[in-house]
């Protein structure tokens, strides 16, 4: 309770101003000094059960199905997905890739990035809510918490209590499983740069390279702290998507909304009591909106950057509902135009194929379709050019001038491959050294070319010839540039 008799009191920030030295409070007002920054107060997320639930656990055992099963799949010989960076070759199912290749990351890069824009100009922060590696471990990290120190209630007890045996087994319990997580994460994540069963040989003859120690415990360090600590944290200060995605937004854009005109004014009431005789909405104000957030904000504030579209207020809210005999959706998925102006779920997505929407699926429509095209015309070996300088140009018996070269034969197949290399540019010029040379399967080779051509072929200066390679099991020829040397 505030006594009115009381003096008025003057709250002073802690700051110093530049030119007057620290602020003084008014003359005789009591101050006191608080501090602008609030200390983190830790998040206990409820558990919480529905259809949206359901879908966010479905895409936790997809994601991690495929993350932690990739490696494991064998292709051939080989590991079907495989990043060899010393070898500097690129294993994608039956793709090999090089280097030289990196075009095709680069576009797949840009794929991810307008496919990004695209969903959230039409579904907000789904990805966020459902398929977010930083949501998919989080949600791991909280079921493992759940089963060791049990759901909210019995964690704010355990947490607030004093050190005990049955504090510190759970708690045991849980960081020995955490960590069992984070470093098999970790050693997966490794396992995609290294062949995994080598690397698996390796752990258990304790014989791990020195960069694979270190990339096994960062990766998995960081899986630990960002799910296990870090949490909304993560979300809300260090991931950029929360501040631009704005950007992307409109009102047109389906997010979790609360129907503010269904559900106000809030208040409790029992389940037989009429709200229009109470004057009071459809919420009760039970506030497990705001407990099963896993940001910890209250969703009928309003639209805010920390929600990461979820759904489990939706979920809970629901639950609610029905137990009161409401009709659910007072929480739901909608746009901000559907609520304001009452759309039915048709309405909705009549206004889903709004220009920017369009413009979006076109752009991303034709970067997909070039590097499919680009990826099925891809020529299924590369040839570099390198001339020897240790020997510009040289007179060869018979008068016949000779310049050297070596060719780098990049074999981006799983079958071994002969290649005929031929030139051309200058009259007469021919191949004095071997001209089939045989490639294993995804190796590279440097072959020694030697081209001559007759002394009054050409004036004395450089002169661009073309390199043809002509892979004999097919039709497939790259041509590369150089020049030929002719001395004066």
């Amino acid at each position: 309770m505030v006594s009115h008799d009381a003096s008025p009191r003057t709250v002073i920030p802690i700051a110093v101003s530049p030119d007057r030295g620290p602020i003084e409070p008014p003359e005789g007002a009591d101050a006191e000094m608080v501090s602008l920054y609030e200390a983190h107060k830790k998040i206990y997320p409820r558990s919480v059960s529905g259809r949206f639930t359901r879908w966010r656990w479905i895409f936790v055992f997809l994601t991690q199905i495929v993350f932690y099963g990739l490696p494991w799949l064998e292709w051939g010989q080989r590991q079907a997905v495989l990043f060899d960076l010393g070898a500097r070759r690129f294993y994608i199912f039956n793709l090999v890739l090089y280097p030289q290749d990196f075009i095709y990351l680069t576009g797949l890069l840009v794929i991810s990035a307008f496919s990004l824009f695209l969903f959230t100009a039409v579904a907000g922060r789904l990805w966020c809510g459902y398929a977010c590696p930083q949501t998919v471990y989080t949600e791991i990290f909280l079921w493992l918490e759940k089963q060791t120190e049990g759901d909210r209630s019995a964690r704010m007890r355990l947490d607030a209590g004093p050190w005990n045996w049955n504090k510190v087994w759970r708690k045991s319990a849980k960081q020995f499983l955490w960590i069992a997580v984070a470093l098999w994460t970790g050693f997966t994540f490794v396992g995609y740069f290294t062949p995994i069963h080598a690397l698996g040989l390796e752990v258990v003859q304790r014989n791990m390279g020195s960069w694979e120690v270190f990339w096994t415990l960062f990766y998995g360090f960081a899986t630990y702290g960002n799910a296990g600590y870090m949490r909304e944290q993560v979300c809300k200060h260090m991931c950029p998507y929360a501040r631009f995605q704005s950007a992307m937004f409109d009102k047109d854009t389906l997010i979790v909304t609360y129907d503010e005109a269904r559900g106000e004014p809030r208040g409790a009431r029992s389940r037989k009591a009429d709200p229009v005789s109470l004057n009071l909405g459809a919420c009760v104000n039970c506030s497990l909106c705001v407990q099963v957030c896993p940001t910890g904000i209250d969703i009928r504030d309003g639209l805010q950057y920390e929600c990461i579209g979820c759904g489990a207020c939706a979920d809970v809210c629901d639950t609610v509902m029905d137990k009161m005999g409401y009709a659910p959706g007072l929480i739901k998925y909608s746009t901000q135009n559907a609520v304001d102006q009452k759309w039915t779920g048709k309405q909705v997505l009549r206004h889903v194929l709004r220009p920017r929407i369009l413009i979006y699926t076109a752009i991303l429509g034709a970067i997909v379709v070039a590097m499919l095209v680009s990826l099925a015309l891809r020529t299924p070996f590369k040839v570099d050019v390198v001339r020897d300088r240790g020997s510009l140009a040289r007179i060869a018996a018979g008068g016949r001038i000779e310049n050297v070269y070596r060719l780098q034969i990049m074999n981006a197949t799983e079958a071994s491959q002969t290649f005929h290399i031929a030139a051309g540019g200058v009259p007469g010029l021919q191949v004095a050294s071997e001209q089939d040379v045989t490639v294993e399967s995804t190796q590279s080779r440097w072959v020694a070319v030697r081209l001559q051509a007759p002394f009054d072929a050409a004036s004395p200066g450089s002169h661009t010839i073309q390199f043809e390679v002509q892979a004999q099991s097919g039709t497939a020829t790259v041509s590369e540039k150089s020049v030929f040397i002719v001395p004066r």
